[in-house]
């Protein structure tokens, strides 16, 4: 597999794009600059959900960090797999047979064999480094957050019948755009078995991230994924460092606008002149 380096560019209008527990849910900022952030958990949830939802969360794409999931019953599925018992908290002594444990989550767990895992609890089945790695979202101007209360029209008990309905508050943002980068470590790869089909299952789900992950907080329709430009190095080693790659690209608003509430407000511009030889610029949206 070659070297992969990658921007992925989102909107938001009038939704949460992720709440933050820690403080109330509120979108998630730079206290110093304004700027909204999206970590890069929630981005890889999304992948994971469209993964689980598109391809019935079964091997070789059934998704590790599910739902429920009860991780240790997960891992003895790989040491029923090899034929051995497993010991608490540790590998098995044999190192092919420890091997063999790990391989055996890869090639079932699309997410695993993505995104890495440490597996290494009582029933042990390692750690992988995921061959995708993405940086948190952050906003291409400072967010301002909406405040909303929330009623409803009915009660829990009688009692409460003539009490004030408020039953709490949502945060909005009214519009942001997002952009974050991504790579893709092909020497990891080979580690893992992420081959060309999981990678394309990859473009696949940031290209649909928010169309089957609707919910209160994310309206349908209100985020979308707006750019993904992928450069794809000729080999292993690449052609160029990620950050001169992400450099030609740039979202910035349009002369003129003051408030931004769509899209079409912000101008995508790519320097193809400072994109070097040995890289292709392939545009999956």
């Amino acid at each position: 597999m070659n070297r992969y380096d990658f921007v992925y560019i989102f909107d938001v209008k009038d939704a949460n794009p992720n709440g933050d527990p820690d403080a109330g849910n509120l979108p998630r900022v730079d206290p110093e600059t304004g700027h909204g952030l999206v970590t890069d958990v929630c981005l890889k949830r999304k992948i994971r959900n469209h993964v689980a939802l598109t391809r019935g969360n079964k091997p070789p794409h059934e998704i590790y960090f599910s739902d429920k999931a009860v991780l240790n019953n997960t891992h003895e599925r790989a040491y029923q797999a090899i034929g051995e018992k497993p010991v608490s908290k540790k590998l098995p002594k044999d190192l092919t047979k420890a091997k063999a444990v790990t391989d055996f989550m890869c090639t079932n767990f699309y997410d695993i064999r993505t995104f890495g895992a440490v597996m290494s609890m009582e029933v042990n089945c390692g750690q992988v480094r995921g061959p995708i790695q993405i940086s948190f979202a952050r906003s291409v101007d400072p967010i301002v957050t909406s405040e909303h209360a929330i009623t409803r029209s009915s009660v829990t008990n009688k009692k409460d019948l003539e009490k004030e309905r408020t039953m709490g508050r949502k945060f909005t943002i009214p519009y942001g755009v997002y952009v974050a980068h991504g790579f893709v470590n092909p020497f990891l790869a080979d580690q893992t078995g992420f081959g060309d089909d999981d990678l394309e299952l990859l473009w696949e789900s940031l290209e649909q991230a928010f169309q089957f992950d609707p919910s209160a907080a994310r309206p349908p329709g209100s985020m979308n994924a707006r750019g993904l430009k992928v450069f794809k190095h000729e080999n292993q080693l690449g052609a160029a460092p990620s950050h001169k790659l992400f450099e030609t690209v740039t979202v910035q608003r349009k002369e003129g606008v003051e408030v931004a509430r769509a899209f079409e407000d912000y101008e995508l511009s790519i320097d193809r002149d400072g994109i070097p030889d040995g890289v292709e610029l392939i545009e999956k949206i």
